[in-house]
Parts: C-alpha cells; sequence; structure tokens
C-alpha cells in the first residue's frame, strides 16, 4: 500500500536530507509531497539549491498523509521559529502516524514533547539541546519516530524508511538497485 508523505521545506533545508529519502520513498512507491511552510513554493537550500515545493503548507489537508518526514540543516530554525512543525508532529504521533526527523530536525521532536523516553539520534551540533541523543548511531526507530544524524546518513535514512514502511524485501531490493 502506498504511504502518502508530507515532507517539510524551509529556506535552508539540508538538499541531501530531503532528496535522497524521498527518492528512496518514491522508487518504493511512495507518493511524497514537498510543502513549503513560506509563502513561496520555490525554495533555496543550504547549498543554494532550489527546489520547488508541490505545494505551500497552508494549503494542504495534512489529516490526509500517513508519514511526516522532517528534513534538517540550517532550515531548522525557521521550523522552530514557525512552531507549525512541532504542532504537527505531536498530532501525527496522536494519530499512530510515523514522524521521521534528520540532522537538527529531532529538536523539533523535543519541541513536541516526542523524545521523552524514547532512543533517538541526531547531529553532533545539537548534542546540547538533545543531551540522550545516542550520535553514534546512524538510524535509530523507536516506536513511531525514526531519526537520524545528518547528510551523510541519508541513505541509511531513507532505506529504513522504504523498510518500515514498504518491507525488507523492497529495501533491499532498491538498496541493490543503487548499489549500496
Amino acid at each position: 500500500m502506498s504511504k502518502r508523505i508530507l515532507v517539510l521545506l524551509a529556506p535552508g533545508f539540508e538538499e541531501i536530507e530531503m532528496v535522497t529519502p524521498v527518492d528512496l520513498l518514491k522508487r518504493a512507491g511512495a507518493d511524497t509531497v514537498l510543502a513549503s511552510v513560506s509563502t513561496e513554493k520555490l525554495i533555496k537550500g543550504r547549498s543554494g539549491i532550489k527546489v520547488e515545493a508541490d505545494a505551500l503548507l497552508d494549503d494542504l489537508d495534512v489529516d490526509s498523509f500517513d508519514v511526516l518526514l522532517i528534513p534538517g540543516g540550517p532550515g531548522v530554525s525557521a521550523l522552530h521559529d514557525d512552531g507549525r512543525t512541532a504542532i504537527l508532529a505531536q498530532e501525527f504521533y496522536k494519530a499512530n502516524k510515523p514522524v521521521a526527523a534528520i540532522c537538527a530536525a529531532p529538536t523539533l521532536l523535543r519541541n513536541a514533547g516526542l523524545l521523552h523516553g524514547k532512543s533517538f539520534t541526531a547531529h553532533f551540533s545539537v548534542q546540547g539541546e538533545l543531551p540522550a541523543a545516542q550520535v553514534e548511531e546512524r538510524v535509530v526507530t523507536d516506536g513511531l519516530l525514526t531519526t537520524s544524524r545528518g547528510a551523510g546518513t541519508a541513505l541509511d535514512f531513507g532505506l529504513e524508511l522504504v523498510r518500515r514502511f514498504y518491507g525488507e524485501q523492497k529495501a533491499s531490493e532498491i538498496a541493490a538497485s543503487i548499489m549500496v
């Protein structure tokens, strides 16, 4: 069954952390929707790569999505300031829907109150904010939450999401097709 995945984009998002998991999820059959949290669809990432979102977050029915995916990078500060991401993460979690965050984005899960008693990882740069983060782990799944360290673990993160939503066989097929 296809999963509908809401991917949040804010100016300064880490391109690798968005493109890699989204690509792998699309290969598995997911319907991914890139949603801009700003008022513009064209969003510039941390490395200056511009990506056009599919929609503005304000224009979407977020209840129609199965999974929330939050890339990291400097854009996480805009997601903190915006405030909607923590609320969305809470809503997804309360509805028994998975939430995935990479790099600095797990700080938003903390803001949502979702990390207490959970195993998780994050980028070393936010370890002061998230002292319980298992920064030596590349990807951690605990219940509805999947977290990853950063751009260098984006492939592992994406394959873990494929594994969770489409099974080990599909994850192995995709890994073999891209020569992992």
